[in-house]
């Protein structure tokens, strides 16, 4: 393997790793998912201020926190300092964040 690239690599035990310092500083988005609706345009452009989107989420259903796109954790939205924060409540497994980034 060589040092340009981050890879997943095999090692003795038969376990992936990845080689994290490679990647360490690379900046990904992070975001977090309430949920999801789909429309018709011409029910799109209907849209004024106060109007209301159902979503797909139940209330009290754990959020989507994703990166790039991607689901990797679930959560509990909270306050700290007057600004809202998420608790992680369920995390994917480390390796298949991985695969997914």
């Amino acid at each position: 393997m060589n040092e340009a690239t981050a890879s997943i690599a095999r090692d003795g035990s038969g376990e992936s790793g990845v080689q994290l310092d490679l990647i360490q500083n690379v900046a990904v988005s992070i975001s977090v998912e309430v949920g999801r609706s789909s429309l018709r345009i011409r029910d799109l452009l209907r849209l004024g201020q106060g109007s209301v989107i159902e979503l797909d989420r139940v209330a009290g259903e754990p959020l989507d926190v994703c990166v790039n796109n991607t689901v990797i954790a679930r959560g509990e939205v909270v306050l700290v300092n007057e600004r809202y924060g998420i608790r992680l409540t369920q995390v994917v497994d480390p390796e298949d964040r991985v695969k997914h980034l």
